[in-house]
């Protein structure tokens, strides 16, 4: 059987989905050479009446079972992140909410999670850095008291208010001071999030890398690791490479992750990625490979996906995230396709058919013929006739 999809053209043309999922061995624990986190999306709730300037409406059922099948595979949970729409429809009563519930789940089943730590409760005008600092210690105490590791997230209020470099190694030499355990810092890049902009008190990056590196090696037994998003693999390997012992680089690069996890002769990056929401079975299969020594093997797994990862991450890069859910909606993990802040409009109906396409040629549906189907739901709301089943 074979089902039109609309081409750049718009005209239509013959696809043939593959009949089965690609084969992947048995789910099992954490991998033993990485340490992985997937960045997890939430679900929404498509029957609560509510507005795009809303609260968030969550399904909070499927959202935890997206969770328990991240586990499941044994990779670990970056909770309340840029992928779970942090900033882009969830407002920071909603990620707390997220974040009490997944940590809970996360202790029931024995699975492993680190959650954001950000700003987002400061909405207005920002009287100055020390406000900044104290909704920080605000979302510190309530990720901690969860027991979960800490994701130090970049923060648009600091971004807006601070003046100079000193401005960010006080915040977070303060912060760091305070946190009970090791965190990761997260340098997310503008083309993620444009309101960061000359983060760490500069748009030179390398004056950038260098206050980072700065507040890294002033307190490196309170950093377990640094999560790195400027889309920039020389970078990443340059600044891997000057972190003092003990503190990981995790790869945040959604366009370069297989050679940077691979690594080289003096070191490699583990791994905290929106696009292991998507991959999340096959990824945890391609560092199983690499626990064994295979390099090859584990990049004849994870290259192939690299051409997806790519094409959900183009700019603006920003709307990455409706292109995750809607694989998760072809994958039988949720009942719709619809996303808190009604950001399922983000992509256009081209974009979402060579996701489409790109993840079934991979195998990433469990279900081909349920993920054919909704297909085609998608392309009769928009006009498009899918041809005979």
């Amino acid at each position: 059987m074979t089902i039109l999809l609309p081409g750049p053209d718009g005209a239509p043309h013959p696809y043939e989905p593959r009949t089965e999922p690609a084969s992947l061995a048995p789910a099992g624990g954490p991998p033993a050479s990485r340490t992985v986190y997937s960045a997890a999306h939430v679900v929404a709730d498509p029957f609560v009446d509510t507005t795009p300037d809303g609260p968030a409406a969550v399904d909070w059922d499927a959202t935890l079972a997206f969770r328990r099948h991240l586990w499941s595979h044994g990779l670990g949970v970056a909770e309340a992140m840029d992928t779970a729409q942090r900033g882009m429809g969830l407002d920071w009563a909603g990620a707390a909410e997220l974040i009490r519930r997944s940590a809970a789940e996360a202790k029931a089943v024995g699975g492993t999670i680190a959650c954001g730590v950000g700003t987002d409760q400061l909405t207005g005008p920002v009287a100055g850095v020390d406000e900044v600092r104290a909704a920080y210690e605000e979302q510190l105490e309530l990720v901690e008291g969860v027991g979960s590791r800490a994701i130090v997230m970049a923060s648009r209020a600091l971004a807006a208010t601070a003046r100079t470099p000193d401005d960010y190694r006080d915040l977070y030499g303060r912060l760091l001071r305070q946190a009970s355990e090791p965190v990761i810092l997260h340098w997310l890049g503008p083309m993620f999030d444009p309101a960061l902009e000359g983060y760490w008190g500069s748009s030179d990056l390398d004056e950038a890398t260098e206050t980072f590196l700065s507040i890294i090696t002033e307190h490196p037994d309170k950093v377990d690791g640094i999560k790195i998003s400027l889309l920039d693999a020389r970078r990443e390997v340059e600044l891997r490479r000057r972190l003092p012992n003990g503190v990981r680089c995790y790869t945040g690069d959604d366009f370069n992750y297989p050679e940077l996890i691979a690594g080289d002769e003096q070191g490699f990056s583990h791994a905290l990625l929106g696009i292991f929401d998507p991959l999340g079975p096959l990824a945890a299969q391609a560092v199983r490979v690499l626990d064994t020594g295979d390099t090859e093997g584990f990049r004849e797994i994870l290259d192939p996906t690299v051409e997806l990862s790519r094409h959900l991450f183009e700019a603006p890069t920003r709307f990455y995230k409706t292109g995750v859910v809607f694989l998760a909606w072809l994958a039988g993990h949720q009942e719709h396709f619809t996303m808190v802040g009604g950001l399922q409009s983000a992509r256009s109906l081209p974009h979402l058919v060579r996701a489409y396409r790109l993840a079934d040629g991979l195998g990433l549906f469990p279900d081909p013929t349920l993920a054919e189907d909704r297909m085609r739901r998608l392309l009769a709301v928009h006009g498009f006739d899918g041809g005979p089943r």
